[in-house]
């Protein structure tokens, strides 16, 4: 037991190690996750200036593709909606596809991303739009799957029918409040 201290001495040496490591890390993941925040705020801007493309003041972009009946219905968030969809990454690279599995998704509008459960509130049934998420109303600084932190996502979507459900939404937010 005389040297007791050293003992104490060298785990603690040896937790500070595995700390300063565990902060290179998250450095250089904060690093990366600045790098990919940075790209995905530079693709939103330079995308805000391409031919058709509306920007909300959210800050989601969206280009229309086919509108539906003037007379369509809006769906509010606590609807239930029907969507085909394809959700790329800024190069292209899909990551979910409805049109894959042959089968339209349908859920409630308010169980989807921030981003999504606004744009769908702005379309009507049969409106077939692209439309553009910055990360903060995707998954935000969240990796999902094949999807990084901090992605800026790229959507080719359909409204293809809502069921209106009975009571009254709760008032439209926008997605930054």
């Amino acid at each position: 037991m005389r040297y007791g201290w050293a003992k104490a001495l060298v785990i603690m040496g040896l937790a500070a190690t595995l700390a300063a490591c565990n902060r290179d890390a998250a450095s250089a993941t904060d690093g990366a996750d600045d790098a990919a925040l940075a790209e995905a705020h530079a693709f939103m801007t330079a995308n805000a200036k391409a031919e058709g493309v509306q920007t909300l003041p959210s800050g989601v972009q969206y280009k229309v593709i086919r509108s539906g009946p003037a007379t369509g219905a809006h769906p509010d968030s606590n609807d239930l909606v029907s969507v085909h969809y394809e959700g790329t990454l800024t190069d292209g690279e899909v990551f979910d596809s409805s049109y894959q599995r042959g089968v339209p998704a349908v859920f409630n509008a308010d169980r989807v991303v921030p981003g999504w459960t606004e744009i769908l509130q702005h379309m009507r049934v049969g409106d077939e739009w692209i439309v553009y998420l910055p990360p903060e109303l995707g998954y935000g600084d969240q990796s999902r799957g094949p999807i990084p932190a901090n992605s800026a996502l790229v959507f080719r979507m359909e409204l293809l029918d809502l069921s209106k459900v009975p009571g009254e939404a709760p008032p439209r937010q926008s997605a930054m409040g």
